[in-house]
């Protein structure tokens, strides 16, 4: 579905994207994970072009993305940010049908889209005349994801997205975002820093550090990795896991 040649992306001297080449699998949940300043969300905006590359290209269904306008390529991909950047003097309404408004699409249309994206990403349909602040943060970003999908997109990039959600809300839109993805036969390219979020949401992890990628693949494929920054990331989750199976009592609540 999406490839990426030899990306790079230089600020004067400084180089933020070091030559990145990996293909995203059509249907796919792809996770790029990596600490700050590892180059990743660079890397995805290069993907809308937000970005514009140094080097390199990127090729959706084989086609070079610089053959249209850069807002056209965006209007195409869904995009979700942490925070979920509504527009607050927005209805939640309004905010889902951006897109499909500058795309021209019937008010009819917008309108029908906009209720079952309601649906779908489980809102209330009294909450469609609502503005942003009117909301939890879960509902706000469950909004970002409706308004991202909203002009039946094959491909959905999110940076972050549930970085700021508290534990059990961030747990229970991980699980949405993943059926979503499933049933709208979606690709997703998602930014983590979180390698648990990453091995459990997704179906391929790339591992990128200091601008560059030093493995990709599933996570059994990741664990062959001879990389120690590799590697260190993968312990990360089976260390919490034994640490808290130490802290909490056994058969209790947890």
């Amino acid at each position: 579905m999406i490839s990426v040649e030899n990306l790079t992306k230089q600020y004067g001297a400084t180089t933020v994207v070091d030559g990145v080449s990996m293909v995203i699998e059509r249907n796919s949940i792809t996770a790029i994970v990596g600490t700050s300043g590892s180059g990743k969300s660079t890397l995805l905006r290069m993907i809308n072009r937000l970005v514009e590359p140094t080097r390199g290209r990127v090729l959706i269904d084989g086609n070079d993305t610089t053959g249209e306008p850069a807002h056209l390529l965006r209007r195409r991909i869904g995009y979700v940010i942490q925070g979920h950047g509504l527009f607050p003097h927005r209805t939640v309404a309004e905010n889902i049908a951006i897109t499909p408004r500058l795309l021209g699409w019937a008010r009819q249309r917008q309108a029908a889209r906009v209720d079952a994206l309601i649906d779908l990403v489980r809102l209330e349909r009294g909450q469609r005349e609502r503005y942003p602040h009117q909301l939890s943060g879960g509902e706000r970003q469950r909004v970002g994801v409706a308004r991202a999908i909203a002009a039946e997109p094959r491909i959905v990039l999110m940076d972050e997205p549930f970085g700021a959600l508290d534990p059990l809300t961030r747990d229970a839109l991980g699980d949405d975002y993943r059926a979503l993805h499933t049933k709208l036969g979606l690709t997703t390219v998602m930014i983590t820093h979180d390698m648990t979020e990453a091995i459990l949401l997704a179906d391929r992890v790339a591992v990128m550090r200091g601008g560059r990628l030093l493995a990709q693949g599933t996570p059994n494929e990741l664990s062959a990795s001879r990389d120690p920054y590799v590697g260190e990331l993968l312990r990360t989750p089976r260390r919490q896991a034994e640490r808290l199976g130490a802290l909490l009592p056994q058969g209790g609540v947890a």
